[in-house]
């Protein structure tokens, strides 16, 4: 008997693969791209084959044979391993850390039995697909030239879809995505949405649209039994259309044809845990890879799209105008809290409007993006505040529940009867949020049915889906919500938008705050009249309150002026040398002690100097203590990709040559600093 070599990658921190023996004659060795079970310490596990050879440098001895090759499951292509070496690569991971837990948990036991039973089920399934649209609606003249250009396109065409809310860019996706499948038989689309609960709605029109067309859906919602099945049909190609979260961006979809990416500014498409990815990024380079468009939609475009259409790298085309005829964008007035003091959070004005509303069978929102009743408690006679005991953060009281809770390290506690350091018995909540302003809510208006809408009242799966099922009936007539209810859902009878509290992130140290503020603010603000006016319907409506009125971004908010924001935004951010016109990387370091931590990146700072890259001075993290865990953080930039990503290379061989007591992370393209 023969033996070849298998190169597999498994999913370790180790910047290597590893080489096993296999038995096999020859033209008959396995594949790249299939899995194979090994031995990789005291532990059996899957790993990927990425290099079938007949030479080894691992000593005779020291070779060890694989246990099992997975020639059940067809080969990931040779283009999906491209994707993933890429990933590693420019995001400076291992490849197994990347491919592996990119694959459904099932197919990377050590087991058979999962992968078999699902591929039965997949044999079962009815081959026939139909690609015919029905119930197609007329669109405008502006959505139809968009649908037309996309459907259209050839080659590798980025193209950013700029429309305001409500301007029916679901609707373009729709009917481009119906040229595509009937012009290519096989063609496969992927269309990812920011967040798991955009999918149940968009999910319902793709099907109602294209009954006849197989479509996997691909997010961390699913069981570990459905993800395999859906990963399965996307991967076979049986699936036509995948619709998913991030992770869906390194699916295996061999007859990839057009990639949509809905919210594209939206920041949960940047991972923040394990490999720190951006699926929008990866996104844009498998399409050119693949040599096939890619749609970036939104109505507040990231500045880094904004930046590439304003240049040319991007086409760009424009829904100007909402989609239902006589839907129009609302107004936006602002309330100054100087003036019109709030009562319980809310200023006379918005509850004015909101009686009105109730009065003739509308619906409102109140946006606050702050869960909980307050974000902390505290003593009057002392001053003592609910802080937590292993972050450096706030303890949030969250009353229905009776408990502190930090909302970093889900700590909890029991609502003390008095204050630990005085004994004083009188503590009050400080500041609003959506729990309080709820019972305000409830006290105002006892006869209003009022629903809150986040991250405490949906921890149940499927809640939140039934939950906004109920506001789409029109049981509800008082929505509060945080930003689980700012973008993507189309409430029909919705004509008043309230703002509660959107000073704070005028403040902050992130110089991203002001554009992510001004996107989530133009969202939820499009939430309002997107359906047609009634004969004596009231104008739809949204209300800021603030305590800054003449704030530049406030009066670019009621202007509906994104287009002169995003300029000035990108004017600042190039004075400034800041990205889109810098590139950066982050090294974050943890440990017990903080003098530790940075301790380890002077260290790392020191053996790093290189002309043309900036390493600034470590600095603790702004939330610096995390479930007793300290963390600081160097900033590296440089106004060159190639020349950024040439110094971290060689930068990270050093790091992992550094003996340290810290644990140590690389993130590129940070969005977070």
């Amino acid at each position: 008997m023969s033996y070849c070599i298998l190169r597999v990658a498994l999913d370790t921190p180790l910047d290597s693969c590893f080489d096993y023996r296999w038995p096999c004659e020859p033209g008959a060795e396995p594949a790249v791209g299939q899995l194979a079970l090994v031995s990789f310490g005291p532990r059996e596990v899957v790993g990927l084959i990425v290099g079938v050879g007949h030479e080894t440098d691992v000593p005779p001895g020291k070779l060890k044979s694989a246990l099992a090759v997975r020639s059940q499951l067809p080969p990931l292509s040779l283009q999906w391993l491209a994707l993933a070496a890429f990933a590693a690569d420019y995001y400076q991971r291992p490849l197994g850390e990347v491919a592996l837990p990119g694959l459904p948990k099932n197919l990377r036991v050590p087991t058979t039995v999962n992968l078999d039973r699902a591929l039965k089920k997949m044999d079962k399934l009815d081959a026939v697909h139909d690609a015919t649209p029905i119930s197609v609606p007329v669109l405008n003249d502006a959505q139809q030239q968009a649908a037309d250009a996309i459907g259209g396109a050839s080659g590798f065409t980025p193209i950013l879809l700029y429309g305001v809310t409500g301007s029916g860019k679901t609707e373009v996706y729709l009917q481009a995505c119906s040229q595509v499948l009937e012009r290519e038989a096989d063609a496969q689309i992927l269309i990812l949405v920011p967040e798991i609960n955009l999918t149940p709605q968009l999910e319902g029109n793709i099907r109602a649209r294209f009954p006849g067309v197989m479509l996997a859906t691909l997010h961390s919602s699913l069981s570990e039994g459905e993800r395999m099945l859906h990963w399965l049909a996307a991967h076979q190609g049986r699936a036509r259309i995948i619709l998913g979260t991030r992770l869906s961006i390194l699916a295996s979809l061999p007859q990839l044809k057009l990639i949509v990416i809905d919210e594209e500014h939206d920041p949960s498409y940047k991972q923040q845990e394990g490999l720190r990815y951006s699926a929008r990024d990866l996104a844009v380079w498998r399409a050119r890879q693949l040599a096939i468009p890619i749609v970036l939609g939104s109505a507040t475009p990231s500045l880094e799209s904004w930046h590439h259409a304003g240049s040319g790298r991007y086409r760009k085309l424009e829904l100007r105008e909402r989609a239902v005829k006589d839907a129009v964008l609302p107004r936006v007035r602002l309330l100054d809290m100087e003036r019109d003091k709030p009562k319980d959070g809310l200023t006379s004005h918005l509850i004015a409007a909101l009686r009105q509303r109730m009065e003739r069978g509308e619906q409102s929102l109140l946006f606050l993006n702050r869960r909980g009743y307050a974000p902390v408690i505290s003593c009057d006679a002392c001053g003592w505040i609910s802080e937590c005991t292993r972050c450096t953060s706030h303890m949030v009281l969250h009353k229905p529940e009776h408990r502190l809770r930090c909302h970093h390290c889900s700590l909890e506690m029991r609502i003390p009867r008095h204050c630990p350091t005085c004994g004083n018995v009188d503590l009050q909540p400080l500041g609003r949020g959506t729990q309080r302003v709820e019972e305000g809510l409830q006290q105002m208006f006892p006869d209003a049915r009022i629903l809150r809408i986040d991250a405490d009242s949906t921890r149940r799966k499927g809640s939140a889906q039934a939950a906004f099922d109920t506001v789409h009936r029109g049981e509800v007539d008082i929505l509060i919500g945080t930003q689980m209810v700012a973008k993507g859902h189309d409430f029909k009878k919705l004509t008043l938008v309230g703002i509660l509290n959107p000073d704070t992130a005028l403040f902050s140290q992130d110089y991203r705050a002001s554009e992510r503020l001004f996107a989530q603010l133009m969202q939820v603000a499009g939430r309002a009249g997107r359906a047609a006016r009634n004969e004596g319907g009231s104008t739809s409506e949204v209300l800021v309150q603030t305590r800054y009125a003449s704030h530049p971004l406030y009066g670019a908010l009621v202007k509906h002026d994104y287009d002169r924001f995003a300029d000035s935004l990108l004017d600042e951010r190039r004075g400034a040398a800041l990205p889109p016109y810098m590139y950066q990387a982050l090294l974050r370091a943890e440990a017990r002690e903080l003098a530790i931590a940075i301790e380890f990146l002077e260290a790392a700072r020191d053996v790093g100097a290189v002309e043309g890259i900036t390493i600034n001075d470590p600095i603790p993290m702004t939330m610096t203590r995390v479930h007793n865990v300290d963390r600081a953080q160097l900033l590296v930039e440089s106004p060159s990709r190639p020349a950024l990503q040439a110094f971290l290379k060689e930068w990270i061989v050093s790091l992992r040559e550094m003996k340290s007591r810290v644990k140590w992370s690389l993130e590129v393209d940070p969005l977070d600093i």
